[in-house]
C-alpha cells in the first residue's frame, strides 16, 4: 500500500522557520522525483520545490528560490522541506507528491497545513 505522510506544519509568525517532512512507502522510493506543492484557498495548487530521485538536483519556482530547500534520505524513504524566512503568502496546505514520470505515476500525501501570521 503506497503511503505518504506529511508533518511538519504548523503555525508560525513571519520570518520564522518551518521543517516538512514526508514519509513515503510502498513503493520504489528512490526512483521517484519528489516534490512539495501548496494550494492556498481559492489558488491553484502551485509547485514549490522537486528534487531528482539520487538527490543531485532541485528546482524551485522563484516565489521561494533562496528560502525554501528540499532534501531527501533514500536510506529512510524521506523527503523534507526546510522553509526559512517564511512570509504570510506562504500559508497553505503543502503536500508531499512523488512521480514516475516514465510510468506515468503519481502519488500524494494528505497535506499539511502552514499558516504564517503574527
Amino acid at each position: 500500500q503506497v503511503q505518504l505522510v506529511e508533518s511538519g506544519g504548523g503555525l508560525v509568525q513571519p520570518g520564522g522557520s518551518l521543517r516538512l517532512s514526508c514519509a513515503a512507502s510502498g513503493f520504489a522510493f528512490r526512483r521517484y522525483v519528489m516534490s512539495w506543492y501548496r494550494q492556498a484557498p481559492g489558488k491553484e495548487r502551485e509547485l514549490v520545490a522537486t528534487i531528482t530521485g539520487s538527490g543531485g538536483s532541485t528546482t524551485y519556482p522563484d516565489s521561494v528560490k533562496g528560502r525554501f530547500t528540499i532534501s531527501r534520505d533514500n536510506a529512510k524513504n524521506t523527503v523534507s522541506l526546510q522553509m526559512n524566512s517564511l512570509e504570510p503568502e506562504d500559508t497553505a496546505e503543502y503536500y508531499c507528491n512523488a512521480n514516475h514520470a516514465g510510468y506515468g505515476i503519481d502519488y500524494w500525501g494528505q497535506g499539511t497545513q502552514v499558516t504564517v501570521s503574527s
